[in-house]
């Protein structure tokens, strides 16, 4: 201890900066291991939905989705670029819930639609205050986590050259025109500028543009005639029944025209449910162990299709249609108290994969 420091002061480190390519490449490692995360919540919530008496609520989480994939897709591209790897068929991606973000406090559940659902969306896409520092690990919102990364990529490249810092293969690059079910798009990382162009894609699609507006920056995909609402705002619509209209700020809340939702048209399905719920053999543990196969399957496609094998992204999505008709049926089952059976997102090892 310095003569000079008080006695008795305890100094607590900050999260250490960005500043090696290992710890780059570690960071986005964990990017892709955050944007997995949301996924199964997102698709518990889409899958107790039924799009004939809530099409509105359907159209949100539906296009969040969609978007988280994006971003899952656009993660994968920053760490080829930088020489990492992409894994997600591995069982440290589907920790049971409920479970933390990775390196977050933030509490994720596997819920149907409903308040407590949307209170969480809500939770994971806050907006990041203003001048909030960058935060790579323990971080309060996914935006300060990603000003870490953007800092990282901005130090090594004045430290090492950009093409020291982006030294990955282009050919495991995945990129096409616009994203499936959004108005985001998904290109190639090669340089600095691409590498940031991704994160603004990221952060604002959540956020919204400017950290302070409603709107993402892109044209509503189902709605030409209007914006898009970041994802934030989009669950804040939901909630408030109401859609923001041009002019509307997060001060303002949303003015526009109303919204409904029929939450009595939700499928109830058991909170956070766990195979051990259920004995081997009956018949809800024979459907979930279907569903985690089929959704193991589907990781162990995106990391082929993230490591140089860019079609199999086009095999994935038929994956996405057989795991919808997986846990249509799962919610169509009856449980305990009134509730339905639901999907648990439980690593199944490619030997034992159906």
């Amino acid at each position: 201890m310095n003569d000079l420091e008080p006695q008795g002061t305890v100094t607590v480190p900050g999260p250490a900066p960005i500043d090696t390519l290992d710890s780059l490449r570690e960071h986005l490692q964990w990017a892709v291991e955050l944007e997995h995360a949301t996924l199964p919540p997102y698709l518990c919530a889409l899958y107790s939905l039924e799009p004939e008496h809530n099409p509105e609520a359907v159209e949100v989480v539906g296009s969040v989705f969609a978007e988280e994939m994006l971003h899952l897709a656009l993660a994968a591209n920053l760490l080829n670029a930088v020489g990492g790897r992409p894994r997600l068929d591995m069982p440290e991606m589907l920790a049971p819930y409920p479970r933390r973000l990775p390196h977050s406090d933030l509490e994720l559940s596997l819920l149907p639609f409903g308040p407590e659902s949307l209170e969480m969306f809500l939770r994971l896409e806050q907006p990041a205050p203003p001048g909030a520092p960058a935060e790579g690990d323990g971080y309060e919102t996914i935006g300060q986590f990603y000003d870490a990364i953007e800092q990282g990529l901005r130090h090594l490249c004045e430290q090492l050259g950009e093409r020291e810092v982006f030294c990955g293969d282009p050919a495991r690059q995945v990129s096409g025109s616009h994203f499936r079910h959004t108005a985001g798009w998904l290109f190639a990382v090669e340089d600095l500028e691409s590498a940031l162009g991704a994160l603004k894609e990221i952060v604002e699609q959540g956020e919204g543009t400017a950290r302070g507006e409603v709107w993402d920056g892109d044209q509503d995909i189902f709605h030409p005639d209007r914006d898009e609402v970041a994802h934030y705002y989009r669950f804040r619509e939901l909630q408030l029944g109401r859609r923001y209209r041009r002019g509307d700020t997060p001060q303002s809340g949303p003015t526009g025209e109303t919204i409904s939702v029929n939450l009595a048209a939700v499928r109830r399905m058991r909170p956070n449910p766990r195979l051990s719920d259920h004995a081997p053999g009956s018949a809800i543990r024979i459907a979930q162990d279907e569903f985690n196969s089929t959704y193991c399957t589907l990781l162990n496609q995106l990391e082929q299709a993230f490591d140089g094998d860019p079609k199999l992204l086009g095999a994935a999505v038929g994956t996405m249609y057989a795991l919808k008709a997986q846990a249509d049926a799962l919610l169509l089952m009856p449980d305990v108290d009134g509730t339905t059976a639901g999907p648990t997102f439980d690593y199944v090892p490619p030997e034992s994969r159906s």
